[in-house]
């Protein structure tokens, strides 16, 4: 018996229904290697993977991926939208409201227990988006140290 391999991004956009192309193969890797890239700073690396695509080229596969579940799209009130490669598991954001940093952050208990609201009037859940807000380390430390 052989181990599974983990599937190459051109495996996984053909699974997903997608075309293979050099940008969407870039701006996956570009995703997958940063850390909730905003557009612009996707579009940037894209650039330096595969040469010129028009900012509307790269919205449009971000759209498709996040779509297709390969890539996660979160948009903090107050903050343009950001992407991450990090998809499927449920988990949480953390947002400093000095810097704009982000920070995945687990469920707390158990298994998404966050899908399980006090009434669902109705819906079927199946995600749930936690924010907790506050200063990062580094501005909590700047803050302190500019306190009269």
């Amino acid at each position: 018996m052989t181990a599974s391999r983990p599937l190459g991004i051109a495996e996984e956009l053909r699974g997903a229904g997608l075309r293979v192309t050099a940008a969407r193969v870039a701006l996956l890797e570009t995703v997958r290697a940063g850390d909730h890239l905003s557009a612009e700073a996707i579009a940037s690396g894209v650039r330096e993977r595969v040469g010129h695509i028009s900012v509307q080229a790269v919205y449009e596969a971000l759209h498709a991926l996040t779509d297709a579940g390969l890539i996660r799209r979160i948009e903090p009130p107050g903050s343009p939208a950001r992407f991450e490669g990090r998809v499927g598991d449920n988990h949480h954001h953390l947002v400093c409201r000095s810097c704009g940093v982000l920070a995945d952050v687990d469920c707390a208990v158990g298994q998404a227990p966050c899908l399980t609201a006090s009434d669902d009037h109705g819906f079927s859940i199946d995600e749930a988006e936690v924010i907790y807000w506050g200063l990062c380390p580094g501005c909590s430390t700047a803050r302190s140290s500019s306190a009269p």
